[in-house]
């Protein structure tokens, strides 16, 4: 990634100067909380900045450019805390002993993000399927009986999902 123009720089900054404290308000009525607001905008003036998108300066509704920005990034915010709460809770259901150790489970919780992320865009059906094969180690006829789809539909989910995830294609 190259480093920005002086003059996107600039222009981050105005926007910056111009806008963060209503875009931090905005998020914190979203969110609930301050912090988490300001690290939301805080991201994304950061976006902004190592973007290649429009020329900054002639943005006409620059509020609505960074309010289409906030909710994305908000939107992947609350997707990894939906994640992150769905393995915690699956890490209460452990037996305390066999429960793994903070680094472990920091580790595990990126691992379930980034697939997550690889996945986005595929059918529901198609990432049940590809979930139950990985984690649950089902076979190709257990998971369609379980989803209620033909082996060779689950074939070609399976396949669209690996590939995903395997090669990163969108």
């Amino acid at each position: 990634m190259s480093a920005p123009s002086s003059a996107h720089a600039q222009a981050t900054q105005d926007l910056y100067l111009q806008h963060h404290s209503w875009l931090v308000a905005r998020l914190r009525r979203k969110m609930g909380c301050a912090w988490d607001a300001a690290d939301l905008a805080q991201n994304t003036f950061l976006r902004l900045l190592t973007a290649r998108g429009p020329a900054l300066e002639q943005l006409a509704e620059p509020r609505a450019y960074l309010t289409t920005i906030a909710q994305r990034l908000l939107a992947n915010h609350l997707r990894r805390r939906q994640i992150e709460r769905a393995y915690l809770d699956a890490l209460a259901l452990q037996p305390e002993p066999t429960a793994p150790p903070p680094d472990v489970r920091l580790m595990v919780l990126e691992t379930l993000v980034a697939i997550d992320r690889l996945l986005d865009g595929l059918p529901l059906v198609a990432r049940k399927a590809f979930l139950l094969w990985r984690l649950e180690e089902l076979t190709q006829e257990q998971i369609a009986t379980q989803l209620n789809l033909s082996r060779t539909t689950v074939r070609r989910h399976l396949a669209a999902a690996a590939e995903r995830c395997y090669f990163h294609v969108d």
